[in-house]
This record gives structure tokens, sequence and C-alpha cells, in this order.
């Protein structure tokens, strides 16, 4: 396999999650008005019910591929994942949907943890974080279509049909992987399953005090990004009234927050995590502040304020997200990989868990996002706050 083609390999590998939540936001409002009629406000539930399953998923796909090697849980994960899309796709109530969606999302754990153990097994240094950037530069294109292909996928086949391009996805990932590329972790170099590993490597992070901040600010910041996009298919319905252009704005908005990744390369090393993060926790805290006072202003102005305020949401994910899991790494060296297993496990489970709510409160207005939004991003700053004066009785600014 050349280089090229095992870093496309990889991106569609990661992709398997973008496409399995951005694509079912067109889907929605059908789905809320067949499976939960009486109210409609449950359906984004399918959303944060597929991260609640990855983030639980990934606290075992690392230490399986550790143990019985790359491949078997790769397939392993997509033969779960291809399961419980059939089971959403015959599904006739939202309980049942909310639980194969949960049991899909374990499943794409897999090929997700998978695909960064791929990468470490065959590259190191630079040239792994070279790779790793490629790939997430091309995963970050995967939101800005995958809302308009669900709009195709749902005028040719029914909301349902979605279902059945996750399978469709989810085989061909699995046989090119399978066809193409061998087990890069020989049999010499397993460490066998040891849950005792995991219990310790969670006492040992939530005792430094850095690394408990950090999953408690990483948490927030997605649990911001979580909240957004379960309300913002119902805000752009029934507040705005642009359905129809939703996945285009939807996009376009993802397309080019996606260059944050690109700006926080840029600035990191001469600013420093915990300043970026800071900075950008500061800002959301403004813009929502702002949101909040104007309350929703007269067309076309109030749009254009939400579209604003919805691209800096998912810009700042970009600035705070990985910062955060590189502060919260930093004195994990030794147990790295299965710090780096809990951490984003630990974090997904409770954003989707804060989420989850306040996703049910949707009223016909902006509030109780941009609300919620402000909340989060004023607690994170102020964790922020005393996670540097923390830091300033021990080490150097970060």
């Amino acid at each position: 396999m050349s280089r090229s083609e095992l870093v496309a390999l990889m991106a569609m590998m990661f992709a398997t999650i973008a496409f399995s939540i951005d694509a079912m936001l067109p889907a929605l409002p059908q789905i809320a008005r067949e499976l939960t009629p009486e109210d409609v406000t449950r359906a984004p539930l399918i959303l944060t019910a597929f991260v609640l399953g990855m983030g639980l998923g990934t606290f075992f796909s690392g230490p399986l591929s550790d143990a019985f090697g790359r491949r078997a849980v790769m397939f392993g994960g997509a033969a779960l994942y291809c399961s419980a899309a059939a089971v959403g796709w015959v599904s006739q109530s939202l309980e049942l949907m909310l639980a194969a969606r949960v049991v899909q999302g374990i499943g794409a754990s897999g090929p997700r943890v998978v695909s960064v153990a791929i990468i470490r097994d065959l590259f190191s240094g630079r040239e792994m974080a070279r790779i790793l950037s490629i790939v997430m530069m091309i995963f970050t294109i995967v939101p800005a279509f995958a809302p308009a292909m669900g709009v195709v996928i749902i005028a040719t086949a029914g909301w349902r049909g979605i279902f059945l391009a996750f399978i469709v996805f989810s085989v061909i990932s699995a046989l090119w992987l399978g066809l193409r590329l061998p087990e890069t972790l020989p049999r010499d170099q397993r460490r066998p399953l040891r849950l005792a590993l995991v219990r310790d490597a969670v006492r040992q992070m939530f005792s430094h005090p850095t690394v408990r901040l950090s999953i408690l600010v990483q948490t927030l910041a997605m649990a911001m990004l979580f909240t957004t996009l379960m309300m913002i298919q119902p805000v752009y319905d029934l507040i705005f009234h642009r359905v129809d252009s939703f996945p285009f704005w939807f996009g376009g908005v993802a397309l080019v927050s996606g260059l944050s990744s690109l700006l926080n390369a840029l600035l990191v090393v001469r600013l420093g995590m915990r300043r970026l993060i800071t900075f950008a926790l500061g800002l959301q805290i403004v813009l929502s502040g702002a949101m909040l006072l104007l309350g929703v202003l007269p067309e076309p102005y109030g749009f254009a304020a939400f579209v604003v305020w919805q691209f800096f949401v998912f810009f700042q994910a970009g600035l705070t997200v990985g910062n955060l899991n590189a502060i919260a790494m930093e004195p994990m060296g030794h147990i790295a990989g299965m710090a780096a297993s809990v951490i984003g496990a630990v974090s997904t489970v409770l954003a989707a868990a804060i989420a989850s709510p306040i996703g049910l409160l949707f009223d016909g207005t902006t509030r109780p996002l941009v609300g919620a939004v402000f909340c989060m991003a004023a607690l994170a700053f102020a964790l922020m706050i005393h996670m540097a004066r923390l830091d300033a009785r021990t080490v150097p600014a970060q």
C-alpha cells in the first residue's frame, strides 16, 4: 500500500464518526414526525446516543487492539456498527433506535481508535505527526458535505436509507483494509488485556490536578459542540425557516471553521496551549453574552448573527479540544496509550450526558442553546484560570 492510499484509507476510517453524526441532521424532522410525534424535541437524541456509545467503546478499543491486533478490532467494530445500523433501519420506535445508535457508536469506536494505532505502528515522530495532520485535514472536510449527502439519500431512499448508507460505507472501508493492509502489530508485540491497568490509569489521571482540570474543560468544550449539533437543525428550521438551505449553511460553516486546526498549529508554539484555550473560551463568552442580550434580531441580521455565533462554536473546538488533550497527556507519558483511551472516553461520555438533556430544552428560540453554551464557556474559562494558578506554583506556563 502506498502512502497516499494509506492516508486515504485512514481518513475514511476517521470519517465514519463524522458521517454517522452529520448525515443524520437533515433526517431529524422526518424521524421526529414518524417515531416521536408527541415530542419532536427528542429526535436529536439519536446524535448524542451515538456519541455516548462511541465514548464507551473508546475505553476498550485501544486495549483490545493492543491485545488482539488491529485488524481483529477493526473487523469486529465494523460488524457491530453494521448490525446496529441494520436495527436502526428497521426500528419502529425511538427507544429501539436510540439503543441501536448507542451500539453503533460502540462499533464506530473500533475504526476510529484503530486508525490512530495503525499510523502509530507504521510511523513515528514528525512523520507520524505529518500523516495524522493530513488525515485530520481530510477528516474536517466530511462534516461539510455529510448533511448534503444525507439530503440526497433521503430524496432517493427516504430517511431509513441513511442507515443503509452507513452499512455500505463501513463495508467498503473494512474490505479495503482487509484486502490491502496486513496486520501492523506483530504477535510478539501485543500486550495482554488487563482491566487493572485501566483502573490504575483512571486513578493516576484523576489524582493529578492539571490532568483532572483539562479533562473537565475538554468535556465542557465538547458538550458545547454536541449541544449545538443537537439543536442546530431545529434552529434553522423553526426559527429562521431555512430548512432547505440548512445543509449548505452547515457545510459552509463547518468547512471554514475547520481552518482553526491550521491556525492552532501556527500559533500554539508561540502563544502556548493554555493561552489559546483561555482566549477562545473568553471570546465564546463575549459572543454568547452578546447573542443573549440582543435576542433574535430582525431578518436578515438575526440569522447572520447566529451564523457567526455558530461558526465560532465550531472554530473554538479546533482551538481547545486538541490543546486540552495535549495538556492532559503531558504528565501521562508513562501510560500514554491507556491515557489517550481513558481521556477520550471520559470526556466524550460526560459531554454526551451534558448535551442530551440540554437538547430537550428547545423552545422555539435560540436562548436555550446560546445560554447553555454561555454557561459552559464561563465555567470552562474559570477552570482554565484555576489551572493557570495551580501550574504557576509547579511548572512553567504551557
